[in-house]
C-alpha cells in the first residue's frame, strides 16, 4: 500500500476512535473558557520530540508520525505541536532530539510572538522536565535529552509576563506547556479563543505551574486517542509526544 493511502486510512482511524489510550487528558473550563489539560508524570511518562523523519523530511502530522511508529510496533498514545517553526516546517529555536542538538539557541530580536521576550524552552531529561526562561537555560548548564524553544514565555518565576494584558485583544486558540515541579509536563489547549493574559492566569493560577511557555496559536493541535480525538486542520513542526511499545 502506498504512502498516501496509509496516511488517509490511519487519519479515518484515528478520527473515527482508534485504540484507546492511557494519555490523561481532560476538560476544565477556567474563568468561563474551555480547555483540554493533559498530565504526564515524567517518572511514568516517557515524552519525546520528533521533527524529521527518516528521510530527513519534517513529519508534517499526527497521521504521518503514527504510520512511521506503526512500522516499529509502536503507537502514539498522545501528541501535541511543540513549538514554532518555519515554513519549511523545522524550528526556529533550540531544538534537541535524542541528545542531538538539531537547532541552536536563537536569542535574536525580531517581530512575531517567538521574539516577545523573554521566550523560552520545555525540556524532557528522563524522569526529569522543566520551564525555563531561554537566559536562565542557558546560564544552567543543563544538557537534556529533549528541548524545544518557543515564545513568549506566558509564567515567568511566577510571574506573568510583563507585556501582556489581562484586556488584551489578540483572540487565538493557543497551547502551551507548565511545569508545576521538576517531573511533570502539563500540556493545555484553548478549546476557547482567549488572549494572552487569560492563558497565562490559567497556568498560574489553576494550574499552580511557576513557569509556563506558549507554544503556538491558530495551529494548535491534540492528538489524544483516550477522548476520540486528533486535528489535522494544519502542517506541524516538531511535535511531542507519547509513545507505547517497545
Amino acid at each position: 500500500m502506498c504512502r498516501a493511502a496509509r496516511l488517509l486510512l490511519v487519519l479515518l482511524g484515528l478520527l473515527l476512535g482508534g485504540a484507546r489510550a492511557e494519555a490523561a487528558c481532560i476538560a476544565e473550563t477556567y474563568e468561563g473558557n474551555d480547555y483540554t489539560v493533559c498530565r504526564f508524570d515524567l517518572r511514568q511518562d516517557h515524552l519525546q520530540l520528533f521533527s524529521l523523519d527518516g528521510n530527513g523530511e519534517p513529519y508534517g502530522s499526527f497521521a504521518a508520525l503514527t504510520v512511521a511508529l506503526q512500522d516499529k510496533g509502536q503507537h502514539l498514545a498522545f501528541a501535541m505541536n511543540a513549538g514554532m517553526y518555519g515554513e519549511d516546517l523545522k524550528p526556529v529555536g533550540l531544538y534537541i532530539e535524542a541528545g542531538r542538538t538539531l537547532h541552536k539557541l536563537n536569542r535574536r530580536n525580531g517581530p512575531g510572538n517567538f521574539h516577545m521576550k523573554p521566550n523560552g524552552i520545555f525540556f524532557i531529561d528522563g524522569s526529569k522536565a522543566g520551564v525555563m526562561e531561554t537566559e536562565a537555560f542557558a546560564a544552567s548548564g543543563i544538557r537534556p535529552q529533549f528541548a524545544s524553544q518557543s515564545g513568549p514565555m506566558l509564567v515567568v518565576d511566577g510571574q506573568i509576563h510583563p507585556r501582556f494584558s489581562p484586556d488584551g485583544t489578540s483572540l487565538q486558540r493557543r497551547n502551551g506547556v507548565g511545569a508545576p515541579d521538576g517531573h511533570t509536563l502539563v500540556f493545555v489547549i484553548s478549546e476557547d479563543w482567549v488572549n494572552f493574559h487569560s492563558f497565562a492566569r490559567l497556568f498560574k493560577d489553576r494550574l499552580n505551574c511557576p513557569n509556563a511557555l506558549f507554544l503556538d496559536g491558530s495551529i494548535s493541535s491534540l492528538h489524544a486517542p483516550e477522548i476520540n480525538r486528533s486535528d489535522a486542520f494544519a502542517p506541524l513542526g516538531p511535535i511531542v509526544a507519547l509513545v507505547k511499545g517497545p
